[in-house]
Parts: C-alpha cells; sequence; structure tokens
C-alpha cells in the first residue's frame, strides 16, 4: 500500500474496478489493470540486469551487482572502495586498532587495483579519455567505442615505446571518424598535450595495425555543427544540406574535404536565404580558410548551375 497524493494506492488492487487483475509491462514499464485497462502506473524503473541469460549456465556467471559494465573505466566497473568513514553500520566509533586496520587494507586495497603494468596504463589512459570527451563534448556510446580501441591497441602492443596521451586522442578520433562524429584532428590535438602530427601518426597505425574500415566522410553531417556556432536558421540548414546532397548525386564532392564543402554550401544557402553571413565568419566556425569556401563555393555553383 502506497500513498500517491491524497488517496491511497494499493499496486495489487486496480483503484477503478477494484479488481486484482494488475499486469506489469516490463516492455513499457507500465503497471496495468487486465480487467478494465487502466494505466496505474507508468515509468516504472526496471530494477534487474541490463544483461540477458538464456541457460541458467549463462545466469550464474553473469550474475553480479553494481553499475552496468563500462570500457572506459580501466576495471570495467567492477571494483570496491574502502572509504575513511571511522564508524561502523550502526554509527559507533571504531575503536583506534580496528581504525588502523581499515587503513592498512584500504591502502593495499588501492595498490592491489592498479597492481600489473597494464592496470596502471589502463588507468591512466581511460582518465585522459574521459578528459577529452568531457572537453569535446563526446557521447558516452562514442567513448565507449574509442575506450575498446584503445584496448585492442593495448592487447596488440601498439603502446608499448609510445605516448599513452597520443594513442588515447588517436583512438578517441578513430571512434569519431567511425560514428560519423564531427570532431576533426585539430579539435582533438588542441585539447590534447599531443602535438597534431604525433596523434594522426598513431591513427595511422592505429588503422593499419588493427585493420579498421572507415567509412567516407559525410559533409552532410557537418552543416549542423557550423550553424550553430554562426547561428542560422534551420531553413538554411536545409537548403544547405539540399546543395550537398544534389552535389554527391552529381558526383561533384569526391576527394574534397567535407568541412570546406559544409561551409562552402552553408554559405551559399546563406546568400539564397538572405541570412548575412560572412565568408569569414562561416571559415572561422568551420576551421577551413575563406580561399577554401570560396574555391568549393565556385565548383558547386558551376555543378549545380545556381543562379546567385
Amino acid at each position: 500500500m502506497k500513498k500517491d497524493g491524497n488517496m491511497l494506492l494499493n499496486e495489487d488492487v486496480c483503484p477503478e474496478c477494484g479488481k486484482q487483475n494488475v499486469v506489469l509491462d516490463p516492455g513499457s514499464g507500465e503497471l496495468i489493470c487486465g480487467s478494465c485497462g487502466l494505466v496505474m502506473k507508468d515509468s516504472i524503473i526496471n530494477e534487474g540486469p541490463e544483461w540477458r541469460a538464456f541457460t541458467p549456465v549463462e545466469k550464474d556467471s553473469r550474475s553480479r551487482v553494481g553499475i552496468p559494465l563500462s570500457f572506459a573505466v580501466h576495471d570495467k566497473g567492477l571494483t570496491t572502495m574502502i572509504g575513511r568513514i571511522g564508524r561502523d553500520a550502526y554509527g559507533r566509533k571504531l575503536p583506534l586498532d580496528t581504525k588502523l586496520q581499515m587503513l592498512r587494507l584500504r591502502k593495499w586495497q588501492i595498490r592491489s587495483r592498479v597492481h600489473s603494468s597494464i592496470d596502471r596504463n589502463l588507468a591512466q589512459a581511460m582518465a585522459e579519455l574521459d578528459r577529452l570527451s568531457d572537453k569535446l563534448h563526446i557521447p558516452p556510446s562514442i567513448k565507449e567505442k574509442a575506450a575498446v580501441l584503445y584496448r585492442k591497441a593495448l592487447e596488440k602492443g601498439l603502446v608499448r615505446g609510445r605516448s599513452i596521451s597520443a594513442i588515447t586522442a588517436a583512438s578517441l578520433y578513430a571512434a569519431c571518424r567511425i560514428t560519423q562524429t564531427p570532431r576533426t584532428l585539430r579539435e582533438i590535438s588542441a585539447q590534447s598535450p599531443i602535438e597534431k602530427k604525433d596523434i594522426a601518426r598513431c591513427y595511422r597505425l592505429m588503422l593499419r595495425e588493427l585493420d579498421i574500415n572507415m567509412p567516407k566522410p559525410d559533409a552532410q553531417l557537418r552543416v549542423p555543427k557550423i550553424a550553430a556556432m554562426v547561428g542560422v536558421g534551420e531553413k538554411t540548414q536545409q537548403t544547405a544540406v539540399e546543395i550537398l546532397r544534389e552535389a554527391s548525386r552529381l558526383k561533384t564532392t569526391a576527394g574534397k574535404d567535407p568541412m570546406g564543402l559544409a561551409a562552402a554550401a552553408l554559405y551559399i544557402a546563406c546568400v539564397m536565404c538572405d541570412e548575412k553571413r560572412t565568408q569569414k565568419m562561416i571559415a572561422d566556425a568551420a576551421g577551413v580558410t575563406e580561399v577554401t569556401i570560396r574555391n568549393r563555393y565556385k565548383g558547386l555553383k558551376e555543378a549545380l548551375n545556381l543562379e546567385i
């Protein structure tokens, strides 16, 4: 029996018809009366595990407690911590001998977490990956992908003799390229202590040794990022995407920088939609030069026969 507002709500009895035919729908997270169809409760939190098991052996092997597994944590999240609280479960102060024993246990527990060189390497790399992801506003799914790539590089022996920060930045850039996330190598190197050429060298090494196939970069996905930085409307963005889509259909975008194409298409769309944005503003937002925008502008205008 739970109190909801001014009325008592029994989750086993329908408040509408008074019957006990209550059904829990785990897919939608709703508590439904099977007799009258009343939705008694919605958005129920699923307190079960995030993994699935189809046999008793799988269930026993995967059974655990704690947060979900994460490759972006050096021990995948399966860890414990002994705190500094000097009281027991009842709130009573611990004796001095017990407190000193807990401090010794805490010290050795922290040491055991990063006992091997691989654990120390992963702890440093995942901390750097967390910092880069926070600075560049990287979604958690892409951060997980970067962590998986770094772990593969570590197993392959690519980190030995090279900078951990460089391999970490290269893994993040590779994850962004695979998922078509608009983050340039210049942006990643600006937030990393490693120079751009060193990150690019490690990135090419990972592509070669890990046999990663990169998808073709799509200029259309770069438009919203540039448009948000220069503050143009949705109609102008859609016009720029249509220009790029038509240019891609005519095979005129092959071999050209997607960021430069997106900037030029957005500049054309601004002119067509009567939004006053200079080439310098768009070039600074896209990280390209004004000459690049003018060259791509001429190419798109001639290929699409645009009258501006």
